[in-house]
């Protein structure tokens, strides 16, 4: 290395040199009035052509030879070295923030060079003294447009947020923001602002999400960081709101809280609680409930309120515990429109009842899926008494063994006749209190031949329930005779009885000839309501068709 005297004018430009955009004029007016007062402080740095050329290349002082070329100078010093391995990329780029600050444009341009050649980002970190978080940041600028890079490297900078939302967006959204915003030449300077604002999207952070990496990757959530945000915070953001927010809310139906509801917030960002309720602002109580919901940055909020003391309970079956009725959306479909389709599907479903082609084994099935409904009452036998159902589990069970796993009424005649002895047996009952079917049970059990299941009435039990004359009567047919007391007489017959079957005439099913008559006339059709009533069965108008769906009713039967 030597310094040498030579001609400012025969020095060669680096066409790779840092400072590629115009320096501040203020400066370069400070720097030529110091070197026509005392010259060169500080002598440019340069190499020899490598090009086999005679000349010097500028290696580091582009500012101080322009500017001695304008103080009119004929020689100046400069120092001779040989060129660095990297094409003295870093210490121009030292020299040159040394002497002016570069703008980010050329810092950025500076550093991807050194980065071309082989330098780490860490490596030009300790080389600039700045840190590693800073030249990422930097090397954000190559997801800039170029179109808008020029622009910024004249000085026209936006701001950091700015820059950062610029940043974040694709080449393809920038080039259609910047055709609305880029300067003419009656107005040089950009609305950095509007373009910002034409590139903004909403983001969600990590450190506001409740969920875990496990949610988070479950729902696709990818996670960019922030290299523009503190260094001592999580700047992790995603843009895929909807997905944010689903993982959000399963976060809060998985950790809900006993006693604990999930509403959402209302226009002015507060919760939406239940009417009547009491927010709870101090140490909230065991007795009070929880509300989760999120804000409008999609963070997981927790408030506690309290409902009024419930009155007191009236009946059986009321709970102590005060029911919460949380605030309903509107469907899809209003109230008035529901009763609509119900309206229409019972029309429907009634005619085709009454004119479509239906199987008998289908018919039967229908029949069993018929008491399955929840308008049906029926009061059971077999529930102890004190139970009805409306086709609750109990009945429906009986219903739901004739669906096949995809929800299609499909079984064996079997199946079938399991389904409808099971239905018959939770529906008959001859039990005289609220079960009792009526005159149809004993009809029933007169058809299937009940009487030889009918047990042995010959008993103490039931024969102290007859009297005197009904006692003496069961004596026909066996050795006892009638005794003076009635006592001596019913125990004769219970003796009698353990080695044959007693069943008292009146426990037979076959009903009474007059009872039955009259049940008939009182549920017989007249023939004035047969005319008022539209024809079902074989003398129903043929079916549509279009609507004709026994094919379908054979393949479920089937």
């Amino acid at each position: 290395m030597e310094i040498k005297l030579v001609d400012p004018r025969a020095l060669v430009e680096n066409p790779e040199r840092a400072r590629r955009s115009k320096s501040n004029p203020q400066a370069d007016a400070l720097l030529l009035a110091t070197i026509k007062a005392v010259g060169i402080v500080q002598p440019p740095v340069v190499a020899p052509q490598a090009d086999g050329g005679n000349g010097f290349v500028i290696q580091a002082g582009h500012r101080r030879v322009k500017q001695a070329i304008a103080a009119g100078l004929g020689e100046i010093a400069v120092i001779v070295g040989e060129a660095a391995e990297d094409g003295g990329a870093m210490r121009s780029l030292v020299e040159t923030l040394a002497h002016e600050g570069l703008n980010p444009v050329d810092q950025w341009r500076a550093i991807e060079r050194l980065v071309a050649i082989g330098w780490t980002e860490e490596a030009i970190a300790v080389a600039l003294a700045l840190s590693v978080r800073q030249i990422r940041k930097l090397r954000l600028l190559a997801n800039v447009l170029p179109a808008m890079l020029d622009h910024m490297a004249k000085g026209d900078m936006p701001s950091e947020s700015q820059l950062r939302t610029i940043a974040a967006a694709s080449l393809d959204e920038q080039k259609e923001v910047w055709k609305a915003h880029k300067p003419g030449k009656g107005d040089p300077q950009v609305s950095w602002w509007s373009v910002a604002n034409g590139l903004s999207k909403t983001r969600m952070y990590a450190r506001d999400a409740s969920f875990d990496d496990e949610l988070a990757q479950a729902y696709g959530i990818s996670w960019v960081e922030d290299l523009f945000a503190p260094a001592d915070e999580d700047s992790r953001y995603t843009t895929d709101v909807e997905a944010y927010l689903g993982a959000q809310q399963e976060w809060m139906t998985r950790n809900l809280p006993k006693k604990g509801v999930i509403t959402e917030a209302n226009t002015w960002g507060q919760p939406e609680l239940p009417k009547k309720a009491e927010q709870v602002y101090g140490k909230p109580k065991k007795s009070d409930h929880t509300a989760m919901y999120l804000d409008r940055d999609g963070k997981v909020q927790t408030v506690h309120f309290r409902m009024p003391q419930p009155n007191a309970a009236k009946g059986k079956g009321s709970s102590g515990e005060d029911a919460v009725a949380m605030p309903k959306t509107r469907p899809d479909v209003t109230r008035k429109g529901t009763e609509m389709i119900g309206d229409f599907r019972t029309d429907a479903l009634h005619e085709a009842l009454g004119r479509a082609p239906i199987e008998d084994d289908t018919l039967m099935a229908l029949l069993v899926l018929a008491f399955a409904g929840q308008n049906v009452r029926v009061d059971s036998a077999n529930g102890g008494g004190d139970d009805y159902y409306h086709g609750n589990r109990r009945i429906a069970r009986h219903a739901a063994a004739l669906f096949d796993a995809e929800g299609k009424l499909s079984f064996d005649m079997e199946t079938l006749r399991l389904a409808v002895r099971s239905m018959l047996i939770e529906v008959l009952s001859c039990q005289e209190n609220r079960t009792n079917s009526g005159i149809v049970a004993r009809a029933a059990g007169d058809v299937v031949g009940a009487d030889g299941f009918l047990p042995n009435m010959g008993t103490e039990e039931f024969l102290s329930c007859l009297s005197r004359s009904a006692l003496e009567a069961s004596c026909e047919g066996t050795s006892v005779l009638p005794r003076a007391r009635v006592k001596d007489t019913r125990a004769a017959l219970v003796e009698a009885f353990n080695e044959q079957t007693f069943v008292h005439p009146s426990a037979f099913f076959a009903p009474d000839r007059e009872a039955l008559g009259a049940w008939l006339a009182s549920n017989t059709v007249s023939e004035e309501d047969q005319e008022d009533e539209e024809p079902v069965g074989p003398d129903a108008e043929p079916v549509d068709p279009a609507h004709d769906d026994s094919e379908g009713f054979r393949e479920a039967a089937e």
